[in-house]
C-alpha cells in the first residue's frame, strides 16, 4: 500500500465537531475525580484482530484537548494487527487523556471496521478482475474520513460526491425518458474529460447504453448469470460496475462473471467498528 494522506484540515473540523460535541462545558466526571496535576499513560489496545485506520485522527483527539500530551503510534497506518496489540501510547496529563478518550476511540474504531471489512472483501477477490470500490453510503460529514478508511483497507473510491462525477441512476432515466436520452443530456453538460457512467437493470437498457457510447456500465442487482451475459455483451466496449446487495457470500460468483469493479454500500453504511480500548494506568 502506497503513503495514503489524509488533509490535516479535514480531520481537524471533524474532531474540533466531535470533542465539542462530546465535552460542552467540560468532562464532569474526570474533573471531580482525577486532580489537575495527575500524571498518566494511556495505552489503546486492540481487542481483536483487525486492520487499522485513523491513527492521526486519534492523535489529533487528543492533541487538540491537550497539545503537551506526548503520543507514540506503535504500528504503521494499514497494519494487520492482532487481538492484544498496543497500537499508540499516550503520556501526559490524566485528566486530558480520559477527556479525550471517547472521540479519539470513536473514530480510530470506526475507521479500522471499515478499512477491516474493506480488506476481506478484497481479499476474497484477489485471484480476479473486479476492484473493491465504496459508494456515497457514508455518515454524513464523515465521508472523507470514511472513503479514506476504505483505500487504507486496499478498496479503492468511487466518486466522491455528486460534484466529480456522472452517474445517471434510474430515477434520471425515468424523467430523462429512457437511457440514451439521459446519457445525450449529460454529454451536453459535461466537460469533454468527465467520464459518463449509466446504472442499467436489463440487457436492452445495455444496447442502449452501447449505442451511445457511456464509459462505464453500471449491472444493479442482476444475479450472476445475467451479470455474465452482460459482460459478454458489453465485450469490453465499457467498464463494467457490479452493484447491489454486496456480500460476502455473494461477492465470489459476482467477481467471477468478469467485471471490473464491485461496489458495496456495507463497506461505510452498515460497519461493525473495530474493538480497540483505552487501558490508563496512574504513573
Amino acid at each position: 500500500m502506497g503513503m495514503i494522506t489524509l488533509d490535516t484540515r479535514v480531520i481537524e473540523r471533524a474532531v474540533r465537531l466531535a470533542l465539542e460535541e462530546d465535552i460542552g462545558f467540560g468532562d464532569i466526571t474526570t474533573n471531580s475525580i482525577v486532580p489537575q496535576e495527575a500524571p498518566g499513560q494511556g495505552l489503546l489496545v486492540t481487542k481483536e484482530p483487525g486492520v487499522v485506520a485513523g491513527l492521526d485522527v486519534a492523535e489529533m483527539a487528543f492533541r487538540l484537548v491537550d497539545p503537551k500530551l506526548e503520543i507514540t503510534k506503535k504500528i504503521n497506518e494499514g497494519e494487520h494487527v492482532a487481538a492484544g496489540q498496543v497500537i499508540m501510547e499516550v503520556h501526559g496529563s490524566a485528566r486530558s487523556i480520559l477527556t479525550a478518550e471517547r472521540v479519539a476511540l470513536n473514530f480510530l474504531q470506526r475507521m479500522s471496521g471499515i478499512a477491516t471489512r474493506t480488506a476481506k472483501f478484497v481479499e476474497l477477490v484477489r485471484y480476479y478482475n473486479a476492484k473493491i470500490v465504496d459508494t456515497r453510503k457514508t455518515t454524513p460529514g464523515l465521508r472523507a474520513l470514511e472513503k479514506y478508511a476504505v483505500v487504507v483497507g486496499g478498496g479503492r473510491n468511487h466518486r466522491f460526491g455528486l460534484f466529480d462525477a456522472v452517474l445517471i441512476k434510474d430515477n434520471h432515466i425515468e424523467i430523462a425518458g429512457g437511457v440514451k436520452k439521459a446519457i445525450m443530456a449529460a454529454r451536453h453538460q459535461i466537460p469533454h474529460t468527465m467520464r459518463v457512467e449509466v446504472e442499467v437493470e436489463t440487457l436492452e437498457m445495455i444496447d442502449e447504453a452501447l449505442e451511445v457510447k457511456a464509459d462505464i456500465i453500471m449491472l444493479d442487482n442482476m444475479t450472476p448469470e445475467l451479470m455474465r451475459e452482460a459482460v459478454e455483451k458489453i465485450a469490453g466496449r465499457a467498464l463494467i460496475e457490479a452493484s447491489g446487495g454486496v456480500t460476502e457470500e455473494t461477492i465470489i460468483d459476482i467477481a467471477k462473471t468478469g467485471v471490473d469493479y464491485i461496489s458495496i454500500g456495507a463497506l461505510t453504511h452498515s460497519i461493525r467498528s473495530l474493538d480497540i480500548s483505552l487501558d490508563i494506568q496512574a504513573k
